[in-house]
């Protein structure tokens, strides 16, 4: 009943995560538009916005949803708004995101990647993954865990992007925040005069039938 009509192979499916129908730019127009017709006031709406920006530069994917809602509500701001920020973080800025974010780490930290940011950094989501994988099967087995490559993981990807991406993050919030405030304001305040507008319409048809 609540299955797709059209079937998507798999391979399908993985194409439009990557690059949606219509293309990203259509994607970033459609999100502006929701953007624009959220309930609440431009700054709550533009908290949200920031939330969602500054969750984008932590490394923790697969919880960027949860921690944006988190921060907004702490915020006091929109969690939709939030939500649909988070649209910043795509296959497209990801990987510029995780550089920048990697080597202004280090540097705050004062420690070196071990070997090429850029060159080692999928390679060691791979083997953290394999870690993950394998010290899962050793619960039902008699293998022994392994923890080598997570705290590589951690002490060379996940603790200095999560300190390097604090200020690109920040500085992206505040951006997206000052420049939601006045959109947003302008688009309600235009709404609104397009409402009273056409209330005055019905209001003059009705005594007109009178």
């Amino acid at each position: 009943m609540f299955r797709r009509r059209d079937y998507r192979p798999w391979y399908r499916v993985v194409f439009e995560a990557l690059w949606p129908r219509g293309g990203w730019w259509r994607a970033a127009q459609y999100v502006q538009h929701r953007m624009r017709r959220l309930p609440g006031t431009p700054e709550q709406i533009a908290r949200g916005i920031f939330a969602g920006a500054f969750v984008v530069f932590t490394p923790f994917f697969g919880l960027h949803f949860v921690l944006a809602a988190l921060l907004a509500r702490l915020m006091r701001g929109s969690i939709i708004a939030s939500l649909l920020a988070t649209f910043i973080g795509n296959p497209l800025t990801y990987v510029p995101i995780g550089i920048i974010s990697l080597q202004l780490g280090h540097f705050m930290l004062g420690t070196r990647p071990t070997g090429e940011v850029n060159d080692s950094m999928f390679a060691r989501f791979g083997y953290a993954a394999a870690d993950l994988w394998h010290n899962f099967l050793a619960m039902f087995t008699d293998e022994v865990a392994h923890w080598n490559d997570l705290k590589v993981f951690w002490d060379t990807i996940v603790f200095p992007w999560a300190v390097g991406g604090l200020i690109p993050g920040i500085l992206c919030g505040l951006i997206c925040y000052y420049l939601s405030v006045p959109v947003i304001h302008a688009y309600q305040k235009r709404r609104l005069a397009q409402l009273h507008k056409k209330m005055e319409k019905l209001r003059k048809q009705a005594e007109a039938a009178e």
